[in-house]
This record gives C-alpha cells, structure tokens and sequence, in this order.
C-alpha cells in the first residue's frame, strides 16, 4: 500500500515525465485557459528544456495531424541523443495539421490554440 501512495504522489513529479509529456500538460494547462466561446484564442509558451539536464540542446517538435506529438533532443551537432512521444494532449485538442519546427537549444515553443465550435484546435506553433 505505501507503494502505491508513493507512485500516487509522484505521478506529478517532472522527475518521472518526459519532454514530450510536459509539452501535454502544457498544452492541456492552455486549453483549459481558453474561453468557452468560438473563436477565443490562447498562447502556450513552453520552455525547453523543461527539466534540469534535458533536452539541453536544439530540438525537433512534431505536432501530428493524427494526434501524436514527438520530441528530439539533439546534441549541438545536430545528431538525435533522445526522443519522445504522446498522445496525451489529443484529449483536449484538435492538431488540423502536422506542424513540424526546429528550435534552437533553449528557444521557446509557442503553440496557438483557438476555439472552434467546441473543441480546441492547435491553430499555429512557432
């Protein structure tokens, strides 16, 4: 039982998450600050990396069109040192188009959500 309390209270730890699960719950965090009314727009800021010692260089976002999103860590020479992906964020937003950016080691993502009729919608990322 206290095994189970220990993972209860640690499923909120960023220890035990990944690059690609925190953009989720940013993405959720954003949704749920987006007005009820079509058309109400929200900017989510993500700042990776988003954990002490990850994902410290460039990387590679993917927001998919089929509900995935995918992170690549990559060293400064370019090359891929780790990767990571979710469906998590699908619930609660609608990605129309698969967005694919590349971000300079410690650039912030913004993702643009918007309102349409009454589901969330990931309009633009940068």
């Amino acid at each position: 039982m206290p095994v189970l309390l220990l993972f209860a209270v640690a499923g909120g730890c960023d220890a035990f998450t990944d690059a690609a699960t925190r953009l989720a719950y940013d993405i959720e965090a954003g949704e749920s600050r987006l007005g009820k009314e079509a058309g109400a727009r929200y900017s989510i800021q993500h700042h990776t990396p988003s954990a002490a010692g990850q994902c410290t260089g460039p990387y590679t976002v993917q927001l998919d069109k089929v509900g995935m999103l995918v992170i690549w860590c990559k060293a400064e020479t370019g090359k891929t040192v780790s990767s990571h992906t979710t469906s998590y964020h699908a619930r609660v937003v609608d990605t129309p188009r698969t967005y694919i950016l590349d971000k300079p080691a410690g650039s912030i993502l913004t993702i643009d959500i918007e309102r349409r009729g009454s589901r969330a919608v990931i309009a633009g990322a940068h």
